[in-house]
């Protein structure tokens, strides 16, 4: 007889597409948020947008900025502000990793996603990336271009 925490996955609340198309992204580490009740009502209803955002790191701490969630329907018109600063909680070797590594010129740790976790908690995924420039944005493109034609070819002639 399965397990009920076999039978639990990661929902999804949160891409950014954008963020393999800018950034060439090395190490992902996963990461807590910190949200008001109201705030995971709210992305339990619908689904927020992260392809804007970025992280910083300030006083020791790791905070995600300009990222939306909307106001929960059901809340009081004195709610939490949708766009403020949100705290991820990583440990502290991490986090001081992380500083070390944004003072190179070119990086930055951006979120690739936000999901719900097994346990129901809201966590998101965060990547080190380097930015490209725009002939590595051509080079990827036409890399994937050709991946694209030599499938085609294979499908049409295993028919």
């Amino acid at each position: 007889m399965p397990n009920k925490a076999d039978q639990r996955q990661i929902k999804v609340i949160a891409r950014n597409r954008t963020a393999r198309h800018d950034y060439e992204i090395g190490e992902t580490w996963e990461a807590g948020i910190e949200l008001a009740g109201s705030e995971v009502k709210s992305l339990r209803e619908r689904p927020s947008q992260i392809t804007d955002t970025y992280c910083v790191v300030r006083g020791g701490q790791l905070w995600l900025v300009g990222m939306h969630i909307h106001p929960y329907t059901y809340s009081s018109a004195w709610g939490v502000d949708p766009d403020r600063r949100r705290r991820l909680l990583m440990h502290k070797r991490q986090i001081a990793y992380l500083d070390e590594k944004l003072r190179n010129k070119g990086t930055a740790v951006v979120p690739l996603q936000m999901y719900f976790d097994e346990h129901n908690r809201v966590k998101v995924q965060v990547g080190l990336g380097h930015g490209k420039k725009l002939y590595d944005k051509r080079h990827d493109l036409a890399a994937r271009q050709v991946d694209r034609d030599i499938q085609r070819a294979l499908k049409e002639r295993s028919r």
